[in-house]
């Protein structure tokens, strides 16, 4: 019976094949600051991620908790790897061991994110409960090549006159908001957001409003603001708040980009805004001079240029082969003192298809939005306008430009010749037409018929603190007694004979209809 047993056994070994894996692991030898220094991991890649663990080490496991405390390589040297640590900076202790995963930083993707508040690594953090992982996507990845980029020609309406008209934003474009603090920047970005309430449900672009540095108490505003106008049912807000570590900071923008990614290669429409791209530069300058990286203008390192460019390339409108999506991007800047010449604005606009800058006299004028004509450019231009708009904007900028220029003229003289006089009151009229107050975007078609409006020399009778109550009961008219306007102007998208002919019997029974605003010229 023995041997019957110990020959089983016999061939059972013999049979047995052995199973090796192979662990890359090295040690910690120096830590603070949320950067950990790694000796031994030697075949680490970059962006790889790593995971620290206790290793026998009875005081260190005492000190952990259940979660794996998880960091991303960002330095390869001779000797070491430097890891940035993403959570747990306080657990990192000397002589702990590290795991090398082989995998490069990667974060949850999922269609069910939308409405959902999230960190920079994809998690959930509005206490909704999880968020089904559809699928996994490397945070950094290259950008498309030219040619699977088909050229950007539909709109990113902003319910925003100024920009509809002047600085025409296209799906697929990159484009800037830069200005000094409180000039409202954010303000922009948030009435785009608001205002793709207005377009089709099969056309409306995904937004993925990413806030890198704010305060908490900021973007919670923002997210009620956004759930109370209904925003939130196609917007995924991405946080990594200023009291978050700068590595979050770092990551924030790339996630945005990431999250946009996934739903542009499902063939839909992405909105991406970065918000701030100054202090995602500050954030990345603190990890580097804490990676002991040379400094250079600034103390930003060398390759801050290469930062946002990899992060800011990846807007682009698919070809039709791989199936036409996009993702737009609205990176902002905050300038000091209208100085665009500083490293990173001019880094950025370099970068960007074009700008819309904020000028801080004009705010202080009442100007809302707050836009410098002479500064700000889209340089897709009427290729992202519509029909429509196209036909009604081409003089609205011209003549806002030479006002500017007039204006500045004016004080220093008091004889006019009566062309500049006409000049100059038209530009006033139109830079009232063009305000709007924040949170206010308005549809395409009624943005369409205010300019129509304004061009059309209707305002000419109208007295300048008159043209808000105008254009409003302008709007209150036409879609009372007039509404196939609006409705064909929105399914056409172009200004047709027919529609433009009823629009001039339209303005000429609203001016019958209220004669108390057409008293100030004959």
């Amino acid at each position: 019976m023995n041997t019957i047993l110990i020959e089983r056994i016999r061939k059972e070994i013999e049979a047995l094949e052995p199973q090796t894996t192979v662990e890359r692991v090295g040690t910690v030898v120096k830590a603070g600051d949320g950067i950990a220094e790694i000796e031994g991991l030697r075949e680490a890649m970059m962006a790889e991620m790593v995971v620290f663990e206790a290793a026998g080490n009875k005081a260190l496991k005492d000190t952990l908790d259940e979660e794996p405390i998880v960091g991303f390589v960002l330095n390869l040297e001779e000797d070491f790897v430097k890891a940035v640590i993403l959570s747990g900076t306080s657990r990192i202790r000397e002589g702990m061991v590290v795991k090398g995963t082989g995998k490069t930083l990667s974060i949850p993707v999922s269609s069910g994110m939308v409405g959902r508040v999230v960190n920079a690594l994809g998690e959930p953090i509005d206490g909704k409960g999880a968020i089904k992982e559809e699928s996994r996507m490397q945070i950094e990845r290259v950008a498309f090549g030219v040619i699977d980029r088909a050229p950007v020609n539909t709109p990113v309406h902003t319910g925003l006159k100024a920009i509809d008209a002047m600085i025409p934003i296209g799906r697929g474009q990159r484009e800037l908001i830069i200005g000094d603090r409180g000039t409202g920047k954010t303000a922009i970005a948030l009435d785009t957001i608001l205002n793709q309430i207005t377009e089709d449900l099969a056309t409306r672009p995904i937004c993925i409003y990413v806030a890198i540095g704010q305060k908490e108490s900021k973007v919670a505003r923002i997210v009620g603001d956004l759930e109370a106008r209904g925003a939130m049912a196609y917007t995924i807000v991405v946080v990594a708040g200023a009291s978050e570590p700068a590595a979050m900071q770092y990551l924030a923008p790339f996630t945005g980009a990431t999250i946009g990614e996934f739903f542009m290669l499902q063939g839909k429409d992405a909105l991406a805004v970065y918000d701030d791209l100054s202090k995602h530069a500050v954030a990345y300058r603190q990890m580097s001079l804490l990676l002991r990286r040379p400094p250079g203008r600034e103390a930003y390192p060398g390759d801050i240029f290469y930062l946002h460019s990899r992060l800011l390339e990846r807007a682009a409108k698919l070809s039709a082969k791989l199936g036409g999506g996009s993702l737009t991007a609205l990176p902002i800047i905050e300038t000091q003192q209208g100085d665009v010449s500083a490293y990173i604005p001019t880094n950025v606009i370099s970068i960007t298809d074009g700008q819309i800058y904020l000028d801080t006299d004009l705010f202080n004028k009442g100007m809302r939005p707050a836009i410098n004509v002479g500064l700000s450019v889209s340089r897709v231009g009427s290729n992202a306008q519509t029909k429509a708009m196209k036909k009604i904007s081409g003089k609205i900028r011209l003549e806002l430009a030479q006002f500017r220029e007039l204006e500045a003229f004016m004080q220093f003289s008091s004889d006019l010749d009566k062309e500049t006089k006409a000049r100059i009151e038209t530009g006033r009229r139109l830079s009232e037409l063009l305000k709007q107050p924040n949170g206010a975007p308005q549809p395409f078609e009624e943005e369409t018929l205010a300019i129509y409006a304004g061009v059309s020399g209707m305002l000419a009778r109208v007295k300048v603190e008159d043209i808000r109550l105008f254009e409003a009961k302008l709007m209150e008219y036409v879609a009372r007694h007039a509404p196939g306007i609006l409705e064909a102007i929105r399914n056409e998208r172009a200004i047709s004979d027919a529609t433009e002919a009823r629009m001039k019997e339209a303005f000429a029974n609203f001016t019958v209809a209220h004669p108390e605003l057409f008293i100030a010229h004959q």
